[in-house]
């Protein structure tokens, strides 16, 4: 099975176009004021302009109100809505788009009980659980603790870089991967090489 890579934190369109090249299925845009790579609608809209045909657009959102969330989809053509707070399932469906539910991982979650909540999500993205940040933290956790199967197909992230995917990807077998801080060369700003690494070593696990 090929594993799909999401680019996530862009915030220039040399950067979506550098991953678009490097062959990446999605790239992300943070619409969460905080984060470091946090785009305006202007951004996000100049961005998505210059993508060529067939990448995914995904924006990400975390416990944003209904009508900010509205306000962006009228002015960027997003496919997917990704959900990195505590948004329940009734508040990831308002919107009539498809989904992604971010899980951070605490000790105790259970995965798959996760997965039968949000059982509409497109999938289920999992990342590392650090206290206060919602995501983007660059830390991975213990990959063994997520179920061999699951109701909903798994995003795997947290911490991944162009030196630890494929063995990643090698054991979790997910059905993508996502990275930002993996691939940059300073927060926000790409590094088209590193994207270009990072695409390498989860094709080099398909190859094997």
């Amino acid at each position: 099975m090929r594993t799909r890579v999401k680019i996530c934190g862009i915030t220039r369109a040399e950067d979506g176009l550098a991953a678009a090249r490097a062959g990446a299925d999605a790239i992300g845009l943070v619409f969460y004021v905080k984060s470091p790579r946090a785009v305006s609608i202007g951004q996000a809209r100049a961005i998505v302009r210059e993508l060529p045909p067939f990448v995914t657009t995904v924006g990400l959102f975390v416990d944003a109100a209904p009508e900010d969330i509205r306000q962006v989809l009228q002015a960027v053509p997003l496919d997917l809505l990704q959900f990195h707070g505590n948004e329940s399932p009734e508040q990831c469906r308002i919107h009539g788009r498809s989904y992604l539910k971010a899980l951070r991982m605490r000790e105790g979650m259970d995965v798959a009980a996760m997965a039968r909540s949000y059982d509409d999500a497109a999938g289920l993205l999992v990342d590392t659980y650090v206290d206060g940040v919602p995501g983007g933290t660059g830390r991975s956790f213990d990959w063994s603790r997520l179920p061999a199967r699951l109701a909903r197909p798994l995003i795997l992230a947290g911490g991944l870089n162009p030196d630890n995917v494929a063995a990643a990807v090698a054991q979790v077998r997910p059905w993508a991967v996502d990275v930002s801080g993996g691939v940059e060369a300073a927060p926000g700003l790409k590094d088209a090489a590193k994207i270009a690494a990072f695409i390498r070593g989860v094709k080099s696990v398909e190859t094997d």
